[in-house]
């Protein structure tokens, strides 16, 4: 195991993190910008090291400031958490030359999978069925439209270096597939540098489920069950749960299997998310490999009992998993919120600044991973999560209860947040029934 790590994020994941390596009696480097001076991760890891000004393109995003703090602090690992350079192969490439274990898969898989269009090729190629599509990248509108009439309308145009919901269109006729395939070009060169895209058959109403996976370096995969996350504004996740509400045993088994088999034909290591959607007849299509944790590993934790973080950091060290898929068993059900500082009246306008009264839920089955404080000053420069909530109960009926219990508990005065947004979706007749898809939020909106 190491015997120093740093983290090159930034809030909760960073304090998570923290945890688990004091755990594990790993000491710990953070890494800070100024606009982060104050904040609780910075305090509570061993050692804190600033990288430069607020805004994250000078300093979560300098890669030569994060190696030179890693350097300097003698750490032997970087855990990149997920956003800023967690999937960037090149950050990656850069700790390998400098004898600093990146804590995540190699360059060579974070570049493949990175790339959505080489990753449908690669799954494609083992038999993990994609949605239908293109083959490669579009050469050009003609190209476009001629595989938009293969596979009939409505399609979707996606950035193949995408994310976030940046670079997608969706078409349902000849024009709009022009102004989408033009429209997306433009929006993925701004948002990634590579304006490349591709085409797929557009799923109406579709599930969102994506299966966990833990890669030892001794060629050993298993996959720790699905995650729900259908329940998304603007392709952004606001709800999650564990077991999702509609996967059955048997499809959970073809789906994880499906993941692992993805894993291991990429030479996977560490931890990774495989992504499906999943149309109204349950037939199922890989969309794409998240490589590193996500925000929503907490619901896996508290099925399974397995600390993910934990696993991760044995893995980048050289263990071998302690445990098989047999091994894997899942207990209750677990749903997380994202508690956002935005106003849902405004839009879900960011409402950043000072915290000026927190109050935290309690009992049993609550988890919550946050950074913030009481006179905490939530800046501008950064995503607008500052927590998430974690609910455990024997069954979905009774974690929902809990869930709403929780949030009722749960107040923050300074700024606005999405707590009674998410208490509105809890109570909902449809999620209740477990009836929703990814379109679920405009609907009701």
């Amino acid at each position: 195991m190491f015997s120093k790590i740093l983290i090159a994020n930034r809030g909760e994941i960073s304090l998570r993190i923290i945890r688990a390596c004091k755990e594990l009696g790993v000491r710990t480097v953070a890494v800070f910008s100024n606009a982060d001076k104050y904040a609780s991760f910075v305090h509570l890891a061993d050692e804190s090291v600033c990288i430069g000004p607020s805004a994250s393109s000078d300093s979560y995003l300098k890669m030569e400031r994060i190696i030179a703090a890693a350097e300097i602090t003698d750490a032997e690992a970087i855990h990149p958490g997920y956003g800023f350079l967690a999937e960037n192969p090149e950050f990656a490439e850069i700790c390998e030359a400098c004898n600093i274990k990146f804590i995540g898969p190699s360059p060579q898989v974070i570049r493949l999978m990175g790339d959505k269009n080489n990753a449908r090729i690669t799954m494609s190629k083992i038999g993990v069925q994609v949605v239908p599509g293109s083959k490669d990248i579009l050469k050009d509108e003609k190209e476009a439209l001629k595989i938009a009439h293969e596979i009939g309308f409505p399609v979707i145009i996606k950035a193949s270096a995408g994310g976030g919901g940046k670079g997608m269109r969706v078409a349902h006729t000849d024009i709009a597939l022009s102004n989408a395939f033009f429209t997306a070009k433009a929006e993925a060169e701004k948002a990634f540098g590579n304006s490349d895209v591709y085409i797929e058959k557009y799923i109406d109403d579709p599930r969102h489920i994506e299966i966990q996976v833990l890669a030892d370096e001794h060629n050993n995969v298993v996959h720790l069950g699905e995650r729900e996350c259908s329940i998304q504004r603007r392709h952004q996740k606001l709800i999650e749960e564990s077991p999702s509400p509609i996967v059955t045993k048997e499809i959970r088994e073809k789906m994880g299997k499906a993941a692992v088999s993805a894993a291991k034909s990429v030479n996977y290591t560490n931890a990774g998310t495989v992504e499906f959607i999943m149309d109204k007849d349950l037939n199922y299509y890989f969309i794409e490999m998240n490589t590193r944790v996500q925000v929503e590993h907490t619901i896996t934790e508290e099925v399974t009992g397995l600390d993910i973080i934990k696993e991760q950091l044995k893995i980048a060290s050289g263990e071998k998993l302690a445990f098989k898929q047999k091994d894997i068993t899942f207990h209750g059900h677990s749903i997380e919120c994202r508690i956002n500082a935005e106003d849902p009246d405004k839009g879900f306008r960011p409402s950043p600044g000072k915290i000026t009264k927190i109050h935290f839920p309690g009992g049993p089955g609550i988890r919550i991973d946050t950074f913030i404080y009481p006179d905490f000053l939530i800046p501008t420069f950064y995503d607008s999560l500052i927590a998430k909530l974690i609910v455990k109960a024997q069954n979905r009926k009774e974690a929902i209860n809990r869930m709403i219990r929780a949030l009722d508990e749960f107040y923050v005065d300074g700024v606005k947040t999405t707590i009674s947004f998410l208490k509105m979706i809890l109570k909902n007749g449809d999620f209740q029934k477990g009836n929703y898809s990814t379109k679920f939020i405009e609907r009701i909106m």
